[in-house]
């Protein structure tokens, strides 16, 4: 035997028996070693740590990082040494019949093990491990795959006649015809082989889609971002063990060796995955300093930071001072944003007549987010299915875009401009916040149906034209006091956003500055029209809402008394003798919600009374849109009552809020007398 072959398999033993792996193959022994069933194939998983590997002999750690599979084969015949030595499965006959799987637990941070697609060039004939990342955008349901299979020789006195001699096991890339065919032939005699069926072994594959998340930016609809790349997506085998360790719309590191495909005259390229590792990137560490310096100016009142951020937000789009209300929303909304299974979420419906301006600022705020995602009308909202691409006749679930606005946001535009069907799945989406895909079995070659559920978290944001919505409706007459028309939009559906704004109030409708402002745009659209626009970047306000979207905040016990307490008095006041309450029972998700994100926005971990009241006032300004003004009898624009231009408005402003919640105290004492709020004036 070579020296150094010798050499690098008494490292492989030694890196084992350091490393723990010895005794786990030990206890995988044991494992088939009790069944007392023969099979083809036996199947070991072995992790390797590549530098520690280098560390004992570096020729080794070469050949794991550059020829993964003849690295397999000098664990393979270490590993049958040791079965027969320490006669640890007795039904072993041959080497062949080991089959191991390296597993790298990570790749060196250089360039050179780094895949990407919208590099060139490609280089998928190397067979090495490569680290690759990206997001799933579809996924195929498990189906099965030869891992093994045994093969005799069909000459009598042929020595491969029998035993295990001829083990045919899959290998990275290969397709099922690589492992299982009906023309091959003896390596001793050249007489046809043919299968012992009763010892193929079965594992379970799936097959999915990824691409560079590089692909967002190109789904915002807009950006600042000048650059060109290509993109392209990937495919993804996880066998056995990997299979459905991946969820649609996710975004994933991996391991794995490239290949190339044949399928037909098409060749694919694809990755067969050793590891799969979920990818978070981590949020900034602070935000800029002249939000800082902002905060610590308005650190007087609670109401007064969020109030001057929303004033100054995209003064890119608009100029400041205008839409403060629907620019609040906005941000709250955009803090709110996370990839937890029971979010608080908070949906936008905005009433206008003014189009234009809406969307362009909505445009504005989905790029500040990693996942803003505005949704083309050409394509799905909610996930759909369709046959696989490679032959097999599986079902792949393909992603859409509330898929991919996962912990973002996912703007749909106009809502009158779908049909009723896409209407009635919005709203079941937005009350259970999940989705399910019929997989009828027949057409997709399985047993039975399937029903798969996807999880969908995102944020929803949407306009209705005020306009058009009058235009293909017959008003109704009997509207109440504050009422608006949305009977376009299917009540129930309204009522799934969180809430709903009319961006058109008088005191927020500066028609000639924002006249100005587009003519100015128009004109030099690089220009920085306002002081603000230098002092607040938009980068600034990306790494603004990362790091508030990631703070973890507790609603205070004065706080939550205040919305209990507002919450069961307007389920008393809005109510009528056919339909009992008016109020939802989702409205008190959307209160906490609201309070939640007032606190993030302000840059603090407790929800105090002053976020409480402004949640409060939104909500109530959405209610009194939906069915009219309440016993609270709320001003059309109570966030915003009148322009903020200086310090003097803001500290009217912090007064006039003051007398809100000395109203709100009132209202709930009125209405639910059952609940003890503490006061300060008590």
């Amino acid at each position: 035997m070579d020296p150094e072959m010798q050499k690098m398999k008494e490292v492989v033993l030694v890196y084992l028996d350091r490393s723990g792996g010895l005794q786990k193959f030990v206890h995988d022994c044991k494992k088939y070693n009790d069944s007392k069933q023969s099979y083809a194939v036996y199947r070991f998983i072995i992790s390797i740590n590549p530098s520690d590997i280098a560390e004992l002999d570096a020729t080794l750690g070469n050949y794991i990082l550059h020829n993964p599979l003849q690295a397999a084969q000098i664990f393979q015949s270490v590993c049958f040494v040791a079965i027969k030595t320490l006669s640890l499965i007795e039904q072993l006959q041959t080497e062949a019949q080991i089959s191991i799987l390296l597993k790298p637990t990570y790749l060196p941070p250089l360039p050179s093990y780094v895949l990407s697609l919208s590099a060139y060039p490609f280089n998928y004939t190397s067979q090495r491990f490569y680290m690759s990342e990206g997001i799933v955008i579809a996924m195929g349901t498990v189906t099965k795959y030869t891992q093994g299979a045994r093969f005799l020789c069909t000459e009598e006195t042929c020595a491969f006649s029998e035993g295990f001699r001829c083990i045919r096991v899959h290998c990275p890339g290969a397709t099922e015809s690589a492992t299982v065919r009906t023309d091959f032939v003896c390596s001793m005699c050249s007489s046809p082989l043919q299968e012992d069926m009763k010892f193929r072994v079965l594992g379970d594959k799936q097959i999915v889609e990824m691409i560079d998340a590089k692909i967002l930016n190109a789904l915002k609809g807009y950006s600042n971002d000048k650059s060109h790349f290509r993109i392209q997506a990937f495919t993804v085998f996880l066998r056995d063990e990997l299979a459905n360790k991946m969820t649609i719309g996710n975004h994933y590191r991996i391991i794995g060796i490239p290949a190339c495909v044949q399928n037909g005259l098409q060749a694919t390229a694809c990755i067969e995955v050793s590891s799969v590792q979920l990818y978070k990137p981590n949020g900034p560490s602070s935000v800029s300093d002249n939000f800082k310096y902002l905060l610590s100016l308005t650190s007087s009142s609670c109401w007064r930071f969020t109030a001057v951020l929303a004033n100054i937000f995209a003064s890119q789009v608009v100029p400041p001072g205008t839409y403060n209300t629907l620019k609040l929303a906005i941000l709250l909304s955009l803090v709110q944003t996370c990839e937890k299974e029971n979010a608080d979420y908070l949906d936008l419906l905005i009433v206008t007549s003014d189009t234009l301006i809406t969307d362009r600022l909505l445009n504005y705020s989905l790029c500040l987010l990693p996942r803003g995602i505005r949704h083309p009308p050409s394509s799905e909202i909610f996930p759909s299915v369709s046959k696989d691409k490679y032959g097999t006749g599986s079902a792949s679930i393909q992603a859409c875009s509330a898929v991919l606005a996962k912990g973002g946001i996912c703007y749909i535009g106009d809502l009158s401009s779908y049909k009723k069907d896409k209407l009635e799945l919005l709203q079941s989406v937005l009350e259970s916040r999940t989705t399910t895909v019929f997989i009828p079995g027949k057409k997709y070659g399985e047993e039975a149906d399937q029903q798969v559920t996807v999880s969908v978290q995102t944020n929803f944001w949407s306009f209705v034209d005020v306009d058009s919505s009058s235009k293909k409706h017959i008003q109704k007459e009997n509207f109440l006091i504050g009422q608006m028309d949305v009977s376009l939009i299917p009540v129930n559906l309204v009522d799934g956003f969180g809430l709903l704004i009319y961006s058109e109030f008088p005191s927020c409708r500066l028609s000639s500055p924002v006249v100005h402002h587009i003519l100015k745009r128009a004109i030099n659209p690089e220009a920085m029209l306002y002081k603000v626009s230098q002092q607040f970047r938009t980068q600034d306000y990306e790494e603004f809402i990362l790091f508030a979207r990631n703070l973890h905040v507790e609603l205070s016990s004065e706080a939550e008394s205040l919305i209990q307490g507002y919450y069961l008095a307007s389920r008393r006041v809005r109510r009528d003798s056919i339909h009992g309450s008016t109020l939802s029972a989702s409205a008190l998700k959307v209160l906490i919600s609201l309070s939640k994100a007032h606190a993030k926005l302000s840059l603090r971990q407790r929800v105090l009374e002053e976020d409480a009241v402004i949640a409060i006032l939104l909500l109530e300004s959405s209610l009194t849109l939906k069915h009219g003004t309440s016993a609270l009898c709320v001003a059309p624009n109570p966030v915003f009552p009148f322009d903020l231009s200086d310090e003097n408005s803001l500290h009217q402003r912090d007064t006039y809020l003051m007398q809100c919640h000395h109203q709100l105290l009132k209202f709930i004492a009125a209405y639910s007398p059952g609940i003890h709020i503490n006061s300060n004036e008590e």
